[in-house]
């Protein structure tokens, strides 16, 4: 413990972020680092507990519990805390092949399982972490490293999200010959291309995946496996073959209506505008603009609040996010006790400029649409929504939503926004390959493995485990990686954790 009473002597501080009203002016991240001073204090407030929930990644009451790529999170705020920056770096590769990108997309599991938040504020871990990988990238320590040794074994890894880059990275380390296939013009997957710039700048994509190619990784981009490319070709040209295409099959809202113009998928309109700004700075226009108009966002979660965010930098008229479950506490309920994840009311930058822009909170909780609405030329000028009410069901006790009567509302839109997530990956690529999809529609694999029923043929990721966090994608892509190597070799010396 790098000082005893650091929990004590210093309060929580984190980074400040832009004026709501002065970072919708621009799509690049907005939060300024602290000082390399105020961070070494913050990494002294970690108490190093004897039993560090933080790192443990442990499911409880059906939530999973600290980081579950288990960061060796109490080791490097110490060595953050004494100013050893090369040390707490090398620290922190050993668990995760990412920080660049966990540290910035991340909901820090870490922090919300962090003894110090029991009864005060958490350590500021998510922060600390990216004050180690900026100070390595800026110090020339997170440049490449080729293996000095080859196997000769070969491995095509289709999808480069962060669960294929994982799995390409560490296979590379061992040094097999790694080629990852995307579909996209490119690399990344959602990480590129599902996530505003605000929140992850796509020059720290490519500044890694830079270093991934100087370190012997190939990449492939435009390779749509399964349509332009067959599968067969590859099953012959490579040894083994990893599946991690992630869960992009969006759920749809089935309503009266539906085929009205100006109604997108909420992952195709952020593909477009994130293209077109690296593309041309927005100025080709190959995007649906929401500027003038109203627009309504069906769903409250992460990619809901990314649409806020976006259509208020492009200059909506209004912005209105519906959210089928009711508002959540603002604090702690009883039967929700450390260290569970909190289930509490959270304000996302998206709306917190909306509320700046416009007055109000853009959510409107217990809601959904009924019928999309539109003019004799088939276009959308509004949605009819209704409230919803929570009823208990008597012979499972089971919470259901059910229309509450005489609730229906007229709301004005333009555009509408569906973020309601995903029902699993696209099945094109599964059956190329000839393997099974489990009753979620993801890629079955053996009990607690990640080899399909097609010899020589793996999965991971999203495409394995449904929708997740970035965090559980590169813990994926680790183990899928170790699981091959001892596949190829017959042996593995490879660590997960």
């Amino acid at each position: 413990m790098g000082k005893p009473t650091g929990f004590m002597d210093y309060e929580r501080k984190t980074g400040r972020a832009q004026e709501p009203k002065e970072r919708i002016l621009h799509f690049h991240e907005f939060h300024q680092p602290l000082t390399t001073e105020e961070q070494q204090k913050q990494g002294a407030r970690c108490m190093e507990c004897g039993v560090p929930f933080c790192q443990a990644g442990m499911m409880i009451e059906g939530m999973v519990s600290g980081c579950p790529l288990h960061n060796l999170i109490p080791e490097w705020n110490d060595l953050v805390c004494s100013g050893n920056w090369e040390q707490a770096y090398n620290r922190l590769k050993k668990t995760n092949n990412f920080p660049e990108f966990t540290s910035r997309v991340c909901p820090a599991l870490c922090e919300a399982a962090c003894t110090c938040g029991h009864y005060g504020d958490a350590v500021t871990t998510k922060e600390n972490e990216r004050g180690i990988i900026e100070y390595a990238c800026a110090h020339g320590l997170a440049g490449a490293k080729p293996p000095k040794v080859r196997t000769g074994k070969r491995v095509a890894v289709i999808g480069s999200g962060p669960a294929g880059l994982a799995a390409a990275d560490q296979l590379n380390k061992r040094g097999h010959h790694v080629t990852v296939y995307e579909r996209d013009d490119r690399i990344g997957g959602l990480l590129m291309y599902g996530i505003p710039n605000m929140k992850l700048e796509k020059s720290v994509i490519d500044l890694k995946v830079a270093v991934m190619q100087e370190e012997g990784v190939e990449f492939v981009t435009n390779a749509n496996v399964g349509k332009d490319i067959r599968a067969a070709k590859l099953l012959k040209e490579y040894d083994r073959v990893i599946l991690a295409c992630g869960a992009r099959h969006p759920r749809d809202i089935h309503a009266p209506g539906r085929d009205a113009k100006g109604i997108l998928f909420a992952v195709d309109f952020l593909a477009s505008v994130t293209k077109s700004l690296l593309d041309s700075d927005l100025k080709d226009k190959k995007f649906v603009s929401p500027k003038g108009k109203h627009v309504v966002v069906i769903g409250g979660g992460d990619t809901g609040n990314d649409c806020v965010g976006t259509c208020i930098r492009l200059g909506a008229a209004s912005v209105t996010q519906l959210e089928m479950m009711p508002k959540a506490p603002d604090t702690r309920a009883a039967d929700n006790p450390w260290p569970e994840w909190p289930k509490v009311c959270k304000t996302d930058y998206g709306q917190e400029e909306a509320i700046a822009v416009f007055g109000h909170d853009p959510r409107v909780y217990q809601t959904t649409v009924r019928e999309f609405l539109k003019d004799k030329n088939g276009n959308l000028n509004g949605v009819c929504t209704v409230r919803l009410e929570q009823t208990k069901e008597e012979k499972t006790g089971r919470i259901v939503l059910t229309e509450a009567a005489g609730s229906e509302k007229k709301i004005q839109a333009d555009l509408v926004l569906i973020a309601a997530g995903f029902l699993g990956s696209e099945k094109y690529v599964a059956d190329a390959f000839g393997v099974k999809l489990n009753e979620r529609a993801n890629v079955k694999t053996r009990e607690g493995r990640y080899e399909t029923g097609v010899s020589h043929v793996f999965a991971c990721g999203d495409m394995r485990r449904g929708q997740s966090l970035v965090v559980w994608a590169i813990r994926e892509g680790r183990e899928v990686a170790r699981e091959v190597d001892l596949s190829l070799m017959g042996y593995t010396y490879m660590t997960v954790q």
